[in-house]
């Protein structure tokens, strides 16, 4: 296995999150899995509508906390878009299971929120996509309310050679 790509970035805005997710979306390829953490309201659906526009797929890119998985079709040709949301639950990859993700990586890009230590054996290779809240939020000038910090790691064979540098805009 590869080490680890890592590159981290500063996004100021939801709409520098949603470019950040649209910037991804041009390495991404089928069968392609990304794991979004962070807290409730840190960017994760915003980063993934970019996403979902930058793959050109159907459908509203939306929270799918509620549906657990939506699948948005690809308008150009490309990959779906998976949308899953692990928030809920609590039995790892056997509930997965459930959702047939297995059956979906190899032709979808699937993207999962909350799915640390939920779903990694689904693929040996994967993003790791961490959004945080940036630090010292309190000194922060009013308009910065907004900024976080995005570290993206790749992981796995898939990722070793990828030069990751390019989502930093």
């Amino acid at each position: 296995m590869g080490a680890p790509q890592e590159v981290r970035i500063t996004v100021k805005t939801p709409e520098h999150m949603r470019e950040l997710g649209r910037r991804l979306a041009e390495l991404l390829a089928p069968g392609d899995l990304v794991l979004l953490s962070g807290e409730l309201g840190a960017g994760k659906t915003t980063l993934t509508r970019g996403l979902g526009e930058g793959l050109g797929v159907r459908g509203a890119v939306t929270s799918p906390t509620f549906v657990i998985a939506r699948v948005h079709p690809s308008q150009s040709g490309g990959p779906a878009l998976v949308h899953v949301d692990a928030y809920r639950l609590g039995g790892g990859l056997d509930e997965m299971e459930d959702l047939d993700l297995d059956v979906s990586l190899p032709e979808s890009v699937v993207v999962v929120e909350w799915g640390e230590g939920k779903v990694e054996k689904l693929s040996e290779a994967r993003l790791q996509v961490v959004i945080q809240r940036a630090v010292g939020m309190v000194e922060l000038a009013e308009d910065d309310h907004d900024e976080r910090e995005v570290t993206v790691t790749g992981i796995g064979e898939r990722w070793a050679a990828q030069d990751l540098s390019a989502l930093a805009g």
